[in-house]
């Protein structure tokens, strides 16, 4: 797959099954605060508030796409502070589309669409320090490491570190 032939595209109803396959997803959930799955129910009515526009729900889940309008992976805006112009970012693609290059394009698609849109002066992530490959995506997309919480999240018996990643458009 071509990377250049991705882009963004809003959640369809159609996403309903990839939606709930990518989130339930049981190798994410450590990174993401959860304990259980997602109901079929409850991300049905996440799809139908899709329509709210990002200054109101200080939300948006943008579908990564190709040509064809697969859904590829997402990359989600949380967080959104417009008085600040900050909001933090996250992608993950589709355990079958994973190594291609589309985590990056995607990552560069929602910079320049933040820019553009939404005014924004910095994007930030959160991300676990075992998860190499997302800190390899944001570092060559010019995010850079600015702090570390030290034993933040709890998972596998443990606790884990967590870097905080931060992009400011001048």
């Amino acid at each position: 797959m071509n990377p250049e032939s991705v882009f963004l595209r809003a959640l369809e109803p159609s996403d309903l099954s990839l939606l709930i396959e990518i989130e339930n997803e049981y190798e994410f959930w450590k990174y993401s605060n959860r304990t259980e799955p997602f109901s079929e129910k409850l991300l049905k009515v996440y799809l139908e508030q899709q329509h709210q526009d990002i200054f109101q729900a200080k939300q948006k889940r943008y579908v990564l796409s190709d040509a064809q309008k697969s859904l590829l992976g997402f990359v989600d805006l949380f967080d959104f502070e417009p008085l600040h112009r900050r909001a933090g970012v996250g992608i993950v693609i589709h355990k079958d589309k994973r190594g291609m290059g589309l985590g990056k394009k995607g990552l560069q698609l929602v910079d320049s669409h933040c820019r553009e849109y939404f005014n924004i002066h910095c994007l930030f992530a959160n991300i676990a320090r075992e998860n190499k490959r997302s800190l390899h995506i944001f570092e060559s997309c010019g995010y850079q490491k600015i702090g570390i919480k030290k034993a933040w999240n709890f998972y596998e018996g443990s606790f884990h570190d967590e870097f905080l990643y931060q992009k400011l458009f001048y």
